[in-house]
């Protein structure tokens, strides 16, 4: 069992940065792969960026590459997500997500172990 806390939604200007958190808790062999989505209303639940564990690989979406930016510090169990220079259309729920598989992921359904989410609001 994981367990996945996320932290650091607000509201915020378009233009304007926000750093989320998720802290990681549960089986270390559960979370290889940490991955951050988001979901707007009325929308289907959009892949934003993934880390593994171990190596630090990443892969970002297209539609955040050079704004966003995930990172993780393995000795503090967090897993970041840096938005800069955000847009209205960046609006939504943001949820981190673990795979026990080590390969990255953008499918939402190979994720097993979700947080909350926590509200990202961008006013134009």
């Amino acid at each position: 069992q994981v367990q996945l806390v996320e932290s650091g939604g607000g509201l915020v200007q378009a233009g304007g940065s926000l750093r989320l958190s998720c802290v990681v808790s549960g089986r270390t062999f559960s979370r290889n792969v940490i991955g951050w989505f988001r979901q707007a209303p009325g929308k289907e639940r959009e892949f934003v960026a993934t880390i593994s564990w171990s190596g630090g690989r990443t892969a970002v979406a297209d539609s955040v590459k050079g704004r966003f930016t995930i990172s993780k510090d393995n000795a503090k169990n967090m897993v970041y997500l840096q938005m800069n220079s955000l847009k209205s259309t960046d609006t939504a729920v943001y949820h981190c997500a673990a795979r026990g598989s080590a390969s990255l992921s953008s499918r939402s359904s190979e994720y097993d172990s979700w947080g909350q989410g926590t509200q990202v609001t961008v006013s134009s």
